[in-house]
């Protein structure tokens, strides 16, 4: 069965940490750009940050850049969104999604691979 599971989200108090994980199974990532998007209530998704399948590039969404880090293990088949400092405006669902395009990941209209979201929420 092909899917990808995140998992790691939860509570977190404004200025901490959190490290969201988006695992594959049923496929290899190696292939595929993946990404991270959110969508909080009432909004439409957006993109977070993606890295490319050669692990050479990668995009941050201004509002999180400095603070979020993107990275991906594929001998785990997992790629990973460490949060630092995360602020309330963050609090959200947060999905992977994994495609052979960067391109359409970008573009925000990947077809490709979906998780089914973690909730993040920041609060003190």
């Amino acid at each position: 069965q092909v899917q990808l599971v995140e998992s790691g989200g939860g509570l977190v108090q404004p200025g901490g940490s959190l490290r969201l994980s988006c695992a594959a199974s049923g496929f290899t990532l190696d292939y595929y750009a993946i990404g991270w998007f959110r969508q909080a209530p009432g909004k439409e998704r957006e993109g977070v940050s993606i890295i490319s399948s050669s692990d050479t590039s990668t995009y941050y969404a201004d509002s999180v850049k400095g603070r979020f880090t993107i990275s991906r293990d594929n001998a785990k088949n997992t790629v990973y969104l460490q949060m630092n400092s995360p602020k309330p405006g963050d609090t959200a669902v947060y999905y992977c999604a994994a495609d052979p395009l960067l391109s359409t990941l970008v573009a925000g209209v990947s077809q490709g691979y979906w998780g089914q979201g973690t909730q993040v929420t920041v609060s003190s």
